[in-house]
């Protein structure tokens, strides 16, 4: 057990001990889930990140922080937000930007479809909203970019509602925990415990302090995630079609106008890869095409 525990602080490794020898031979009773909620936030009061979305309630400003955090690493993300709130200070400035600044600022966060659907939120939160994002996971679950579990985490994090969700780091944590020797586990099953376990005196630390152990978790163990029912092993990204998207996007973006053979020329990749990939953003909107020549819309 020494090897899975590894680097907590003695006394939270002796609270590990303890909750997973509880849960292996009794289940997630209460006394489990009370010294589970001791340790969870413990290690987050003594050794929290200090994370720069974490130094506000502007429900703009959390939105933003959670579209970027969706498929991207924290380190990354971390730069980039506060540049692209220098640029897009509020949901009316977001709204309307041209789409080519969005997508410029956006750069190295990949995902693209993700700015322009953060953009069309913030459109859609000062026509519907009078610029206020509604306090409801279900109004919030309806935009552009945004399911079920990011709507909750902007209810936790903007509004400090004990709402119930699950995302990665929650799902390993919960594995680890109350599913220790089983495979297939479902997120039905998971949430049940989310539900019992959430400190509801404060959802907005009880949430972050989630993301922080799981952080830790993932560092320790071998991936608890994989005896998921949903788990889903990610494609390979290098040399990959959305690779070479990002990269033709990138140089659209920068040299304003482009036709497919420049395109080709630069990145030196297949013309008839190139006409597809071409194809493929100027029928979603990301660039637009005139005789030949692509422009970013």
């Amino acid at each position: 057990m020494m090897g899975v525990i590894g680097s907590l602080d003695p006394d939270q490794n002796d609270l590990e001990r303890r909750i997973l020898e509880e849960t292996r031979e009794h289940g997630p009773t209460p006394e489990a889930l009370r010294l589970f909620r001791d340790l969870i936030l413990a290690h987050y009061r003594a050794h929290g990140r200090d994370l720069p979305w974490r130094q506000t309630t502007d429900p703009y400003r959390i939105l933003v922080s959670e579209i970027m955090l969706q498929q991207t690493q924290v380190e990354r993300v971390a730069v980039k937000y506060a540049e692209f709130l220098e640029r897009f200070p509020d949901f009316e400035s977001l709204g309307r930007a041209p789409r080519s600044e969005v997508l410029l600022a956006w750069q190295g966060l990949g995902y693209n479809r993700r700015a322009i659907a953060l953009q069309s939120a913030a459109q859609r939160v000062v026509e519907e909203y009078g610029g206020h994002l509604p306090a409801d996971v279900e109004a919030l679950a309806t935009f552009p970019g945004i399911g079920k579990a990011t709507a909750a985490a902007i209810c936790a994090y903007a509004f400090n509602m004990p709402v119930v969700y699950i995302e990665t780091n929650i799902r390993r944590i919960f594995i680890h925990f109350f599913f220790q020797d089983r495979e297939g586990v479902r997120d039905d099953e998971v949430l049940v415990l989310v539900e019992r376990a959430l400190y509801r005196e404060n959802p907005r630390e009880w949430y972050s302090a989630l993301m922080d152990y799981g952080t830790v978790l993932k560092k320790r163990t071998t991936n608890p995630n994989r005896r998921s029912a949903s788990y889903t092993r990610q494609s390979r990204f290098e040399g990959s079609d959305r690779q070479v998207r990002g990269r033709i996007l990138a140089l659209v973006l920068e040299e304003g106008r482009v036709t497919e053979e420049e395109v080709v020329l630069q990145l030196c990749e297949e013309p008839g890869r190139v006409r597809r990939i071409l194809g493929d953003l100027a029928r979603e909107g990301f660039v637009a095409e005139d005789e030949g020549t692509y422009t970013c819309r």
